[in-house]
């Protein structure tokens, strides 16, 4: 059986910073690579971080049944994983960690015809939260203001998951991680 991984969580909770975390450890995994029609961030590579493309072009795969789930996260701003992601971590004879949208997360869920592991990572709270989305310096303040209204919906759908990891304290965290994710390669469901 396919074994799959998925992180996801608020914007700002670490899901990317965990995620980069389980490559280091388990090199069986693979990232899988999301698609998004948001602007490159300074730093960020197409195809490397993101496929970044305009919305006709994100629109356009939607109408060719290219994604395995799509979002408009925000308006106007499309995130989503493509099939050929997999098919591309699957022709490497790896398992796919999606680091994904929590309502991303439940559709991938809803759309795989079997058992991936599913993770909430949740920050201690949302002041933390909120000062993590500002000292991280991407947004402005309409685009936090959106976030954490976003975040205090997504932080009610937990119970959907397997798991939730709250990460106040990376190491802790990461060694929580490390352990549920050596398990579930190892042994599965």
């Amino acid at each position: 059986m396919q074994k799959v991984i998925i992180l996801s969580g608020p914007s700002g909770v670490g899901k990317n910073t965990l995620g980069d975390f389980l490559l280091q450890q388990f090199p069986e995994l693979s990232y899988s690579v999301s698609a998004t029609s948001r602007s490159i961030r300074k730093g960020e590579q197409d195809g490397v971080d993101y496929h970044f493309m305009n919305n006709e072009e994100f629109e356009q795969k939607i109408k060719e049944d290219a994604l395995l789930e799509w979002q408009e996260v925000y308006d106007g701003m499309y995130y989503g994983t493509m099939k050929s992601e997999l098919d591309r971590i699957n022709s490497l004879n790896k398992f796919p960690l999606l680091v994904v949208d929590v309502f991303g997360a439940i559709n991938v869920m809803k759309n795989l015809k079997f058992k991936p592991l599913s993770i909430f990572i949740q920050a201690p709270s949302l002041e933390i939260l909120e000062n993590r989305l500002r000292t991280r310096g991407t947004d402005s303040e309409e685009k936090i203001a959106k976030r954490l209204e976003k975040a205090s919906v997504e932080m009610n759908e937990s119970a959907n998951f397997d798991l939730t990891i709250i990460n106040d304290d990376l190491p802790m965290a990461q060694k929580q991680l490390e352990e549920v994710v050596h398990y579930f390669l190892k042994f599965g469901f």
